[in-house]
């Protein structure tokens, strides 16, 4: 417990730097890859807490891993930042909340890890929202030595770390040949044509897909005019399930709808990724009971936490699958608000928001220190990861 106390005492006091910055960085959105001042911000923070930041990890600019490694041998625990915006919405997922969390619960670390013994670190994420920037520093390896990884989102209600689906981004291209619409119908190919017959295979082909599967799309280009037929449109769209392998398969299926279209037309298909692929959140369930088990003792009634599988996917898969994750959800709103919405981006954007914040930080650092200090937990949670 003194452990505990340490960090909620420093985590207190820093709560005015914490509310600082979160509001900053929520009223100054920032898209993926172009979150300047909230990656500057947060590094230089860290740098204050005496933690030595790699800055432009991987050659993108706004990641960054900042270390702290006590004296003493011990577990490696990293927290997992987020700072991009939404088009748009600005910061309507709230991540001015989850990289000031991940920040507030260093600070809380730092304060102990000479005590514990172990190394802290705090990876910058950029882009979660888009091509996320945790698929490329897991892809080089720089979680494998991680023993734990951890992250709080912000939500409408407390919530265990769960699941999320697996995902591919797909873009069909269709190229056809011009004509005019009216006068010399027969001379064209009609590009749009394509596109429509995609969709309806799709369509056709959801009958035939497991529960878990989602597939959705857009028209991302259907043409100049009605009196043209379509030299070129596409399709881009999201295949989801619950594992790597069925989105696979669900992937190369969506992609035959494709060809048929285009053999079915006479156009000219071009497939590619237009955004990167995700794997499935595989939660490490002993680390989510310790993260559960600090809510209880810090007052939240067990019933009042929820068990759901999944929001849709999160680069936080790929990390996943590397090394023992949690991605639990704190409440933050008093209303049900539902994430990328004008309604929950003001409301965490308020006093009510910024408290729950020191909260989560909190319950962050109260885990790893949990791992920090229990080799027999720690066990536990590898030998889970590595059935």
């Amino acid at each position: 417990m003194d452990l505990k106390n340490n960090i909620k005492t420093t985590i207190k006091e820093y709560s005015a730097k914490l509310r600082e910055i979160a509001a900053f960085i929520g009223s100054h959105p920032e898209l993926g890859h172009e979150e300047v001042q909230a990656s500057s911000l947060l590094a230089g923070e860290l740098e204050k807490l005496g933690f030595s930041v790699d800055r432009g990890t991987l050659s993108l600019p706004t990641a960054f891993i900042a270390e702290y490694r006590s004296g003493t041998p011990g577990p490696t625990v990293a927290l997992l930042a987020e700072y991009d915006a939404l088009p748009e919405l600005g910061h309507a997922c709230g991540h001015h909340l989850i990289c000031t969390m991940a920040l507030g619960a260093a600070a809380g670390l730092r304060s102990i890890a000479d005590t514990t013994g172990g190394t802290i670190r705090v990876y910058g994420t950029p882009a979660e929202e888009t091509k996320g920037a945790k698929i490329d520093m897991a892809a080089a390896g720089l979680f494998d030595d991680c023993d734990i990884a951890i992250m709080a989102h912000p939500f409408h209600v407390y919530e265990r770390s769960g699941a999320s689906l697996a995902m591919d981004a797909l873009q069909f291209e269709f190229r056809g040949k011009a004509a005019h619409a009216a006068a010399h119908p027969d001379h064209g190919i009609n590009a749009l044509d394509a596109v429509i017959l995609l969709f309806n295979a799709v369509n056709a082909l959801r009958q035939q897909t497991k529960d878990d599967a989602r597939i959705h799309g857009i028209i991302s280009h259907g043409g100049q005019a009605p009196n043209i037929i379509p030299d070129y449109a596409a399709a881009q769209f999201y295949v989801r399930s619950a594992s790597r392998a069925y989105t696979d398969e669900l992937a190369l299926k969506v992609t035959a709808c494709a060809e048929a279209a285009g053999i079915a037309t006479g156009c000219k298909l071009t497939v590619s990724n237009y955004e990167y692929s995700y794997d499935e959140l595989r939660t490490n369930e002993t680390l989510s009971g310790a993260f559960t088990a600090n809510l209880i003792a810090s007052g939240i009634a067990e019933d009042d936490i929820r068990f759901s599988q999944d929001h849709g996917s999160l680069d936080l898969g790929n990390v996943s699958l590397r090394c023992p994750v949690i991605h639990p959800y704190i409440k933050v709103v008093n209303e049900p608000y539902q994430l990328h919405t004008i309604e929950f981006r003001d409301a965490a954007q308020t006093d009510t928001a910024y408290q729950a914040m020191i909260f989560g930080a909190t319950m962050l650092a109260y885990t790893a220190c949990d791992v920090l200090a229990d080799s027999e937990l720690l066990k536990r949670i590898k030998e889970e990861f590595s059935r």
